[in-house]
């Protein structure tokens, strides 16, 4: 995996593909903490998310690994997220393998205004994504993680802009 990615300069030895998109949510920090780390409210606004897949205990702690059935493009596949490193409230990273592609990706929450939050999302991966029959480019690869890292920010922003209150359940 790309563990080395972030914040060190270091990769696994192949090209690497990161993206880096940010948005200001309206919402404090501890609403957007909560439906990024709480399966009940991720499964709600993730609209991919099509089910768990087992019992999620312990979400965001090293070692575990979440799985769930997820829809990418017209085609259900399996997301696995096993957290990497975790200091609440302002960041998280996690190792993703979703189908084909397997990327590391980082969660940055900054406080802005007491009812707002920067939320920074980078992700990593491989330059390139073996297919049956072929490989897809780097092209192919930066347009799916850029639209799976612009569908979640939509996403999660819209949810925590209209459901402030929503408690963990």
């Amino acid at each position: 995996m790309l563990r080395a990615i972030f914040g060190r300069g270091a990769g696994t030895g192949s090209q690497v593909i990161s993206i880096a998109l940010s948005t200001a949510i309206g919402a404090g920090r501890e609403v957007v903490w909560r439906a990024l780390t709480q399966p009940s409210e991720l499964i709600r606004w993730d609209e991919r998310i099509l089910e768990s897949l087992g019992p999620i205990e312990d979400y965001l702690s090293i070692g575990s690994c979440a799985r769930w059935r997820y829809q990418l493009g017209g085609v259900p596949v399996i997301l696995e997220e096993r957290p990497t490193l975790v200091a609440e409230p302002e960041r998280f990273d996690l190792d993703i393998d979703l189908g084909l592609f397997q990327f590391s990706i980082f969660y940055g929450l900054g406080r802005e205004e007491a009812d707002r939050t920067k939320l920074l999302i980078k992700l990593a991966t491989q330059n390139s994504v073996s297919v049956v029959g072929g490989a897809l480019d780097r092209f192919d690869v930066r347009r799916a993680a850029a639209e799976f890292i612009d569908v979640r920010l939509r996403a999660l922003q819209k949810w925590c802009e209209n459901h402030p209150g929503t408690a963990a359940g």
